[in-house]
Parts: structure tokens; C-alpha cells; sequence
């Protein structure tokens, strides 16, 4: 398992009976989590001084109760800074358990000895982006939302990086990259967050388990003759690691590879000493 355990502002404290206990920085959130199938006794006194608690609807869907929860507030992982707010479908605008997968791309960037052009598909509000700039990188950042691609410049200002290491792109994803595969455009690294389901700007439907693969294969014609990685993210319950795997080995047989492996990611949880599976992610290194 790929464990985020690095965290010094963010912690999943208990989880129960569907429910994550949470740290966010000064304040306390209690959200829905489907992987929490066991129902064990909520000891913790901290379960009864959320600031925030989302409930889920039987309708599907839920709704936000709030305790003396500011409107928007920060945290930070190492030189990032992120600003937080909770809004639809109990997000607060950052995926935590990833920083184990921003460790390891970034680690691989700031040991390259060149500059590194990384192509961010699905880059929602930017902490993957914005973690590989701080490694040396230079990063197009693409996302279909205008709002999502907003937070994640303000993310950008907030960790004062450089403006000219970001390139953002509102647009769906599978039609860019249609478009700069006809421009001849390469990129030395791919890093692939799809969703389950969602919508382009023009309406445009995605379906993971019809449309990851194809486009997989399309992101490969991007990669330079020297890529350095690829990565891909899952939620999605049908794409397991294995599948993760036999996609890569597929999309990427014709080229050399070092490493191709995927596996569940992960948090730490402080109260009961286990580890909280994140949906799992999908890494190849290239080389010759």
C-alpha cells in the first residue's frame, strides 16, 4: 500500500460505522467514507466536537451541518499551502491520501537532471500540479472545471510558486489531448486522475470503465522519447491494481520500462493503528 503518512496539519483520527473522524489543520470534520464497513464503538471524545459533519441522504447525496466551521481556511503539506472549504458531496477541495503519490513523482522529477514537462489530466484543484513544480517541473494542468482550475490557482498563490512553471487548461480532457497529440506536443510525464463518471464543458460524457483505457492509449502518443513516468489514479471499484497494471503493460509494451506496479493508497489511522484504503494508483517508470 502506498501510505500518506507524512502529514503533519491532516489526520483521519477514528473511523466507524461509515464514518472518518478528521483533523484538517485547527478544525475537526466527521465524512461519510464507504470503505468503513466495520462498526466499532465511538470512543473518541472528539467524534462529539465536530466543526463539520456531512450526512448522507438516502436520496443520495447529503448535506453539510456546521459547528463553528469558517467559510475557508488553510492547511499545508511541507512549502504547499492549501486552501480548504467544504462544499458538494462532503469534499473540502483536496485528496490527502495522494501525497504519497506527490512524494514519489516529485522525488523522481528532482532527480531527473532536466527539466521535466508533465501533462496533469483530470488536475482538479492542483495539489499534484503544484507539488511537481516545487520539484522543478513544468506542469499543463488540465481540468474541465473553470471552478476547480480557479482554486487551484489560488493554491498556487497561496504556496507563492512560480507562475511561469503552470500552464492551466479548462477543457475536457480527452479532447486536449486529441488536440495537442495533432500539434506534435510531447510530454516527459503523465500523471491521470480520472472520475467514475463526469461531464466535459460541452457536455461531453465520461465513463471510466469505457473511456480510461482509450484514453491511456491516446496519452502515450503525447509521451516525449524520453518519458520519465506515468501516473494514474482510481476510485473506482471495477479498476482494481491488477487492472491498473494490465492497462500499462498494454499501453506501454512498445517502449522500455523499469517499474509497473500498482497498489491500494492509503491514510493512517491514528485511534486504531490501521490504514484507511484511498482507492488505489497505478505507477510505470520509464527507462532504458
Amino acid at each position: 500500500m502506498y501510505i500518506s503518512d507524512k502529514w503533519k496539519e491532516y489526520e483521519v483520527i477514528d473511523a466507524s460505522a461509515g464514518e472518518k473522524l478528521e483533523r484538517w489543520g485547527d478544525y475537526i470534520l466527521v465524512r461519510p467514507d464507504p470503505q468503513v464497513i466495520w462498526d466499532t464503538p465511538k470512543e473518541d471524545p472528539l467524534w462529539h466536537k465536530a466543526n463539520g459533519i456531512y450526512h448522507r441522504s438516502s436520496k443520495g447525496g447529503g448535506s453539510w451541518e456546521f459547528f463553528d466551521l469558517p467559510d475557508e481556511w488553510q492547511i499545508h503539506y511541507g512549502k504547499l499551502t492549501f486552501n480548504l472549504k467544504p462544499f458538494a458531496f462532503k469534499h473540502t477541495g483536496l485528496f490527502p491520501e495522494q501525497a504519497a503519490n506527490w512524494d514519489w513523482a516529485a522525488d523522481l522529477i528532482r532527480n531527473a537532471g532536466r527539466q521535466i514537462r508533465i501533462l496533469n489530466l483530470f488536475a482538479y484543484t492542483g495539489g499534484a500540479t503544484m507539488s511537481a513544480v516545487l520539484a522543478g517541473g513544468h506542469v499543463t494542468h488540465v481540468d474541465a472545471s473553470k471552478g476547480m482550475t480557479g482554486w487551484a490557482k489560488e493554491n498556487e498563490m497561496s504556496s507563492d510558486l512560480p507562475h511561469t512553471s503552470f500552464r492551466y487548461i479548462v477543457e475536457d480532457c480527452s479532447r486536449f489531448v486529441e488536440r495537442e497529440i495533432r500539434r506534435g506536443s510531447r510530454y516527459d510525464a503523465v500523471i491521470m486522475d480520472p472520475p467514475s463518471y463526469g461531464r466535459g464543458p460541452k457536455g461531453e460524457i465520461w465513463k471510466i470503465e469505457e473511456s480510461v483505457f482509450p484514453l491511456i492509449l491516446k496519452t502515450e502518443k503525447l509521451l516525449s522519447d524520453d518519458p520519465l513516468f506515468f501516473l494514474i489514479n482510481s476510485y473506482t471499484t471495477g479498476l482494481q491494481s491488477a487492472v491498473l497494471t494490465y492497462m500499462m503493460e498494454m499501453a506501454f509494451k512498445n517502449r522500455k520500462t523499469k517499474l509497473i506496479e500498482a497498489d491500494e493508497v492509503g491514510l493512517p489511522v491514528r485511534d486504531t493503528k490501521c490504514c484507511l484504503p484511498c482507492g488505489c494508483s497505478g505507477r510505470t517508470v520509464f527507462g532504458r
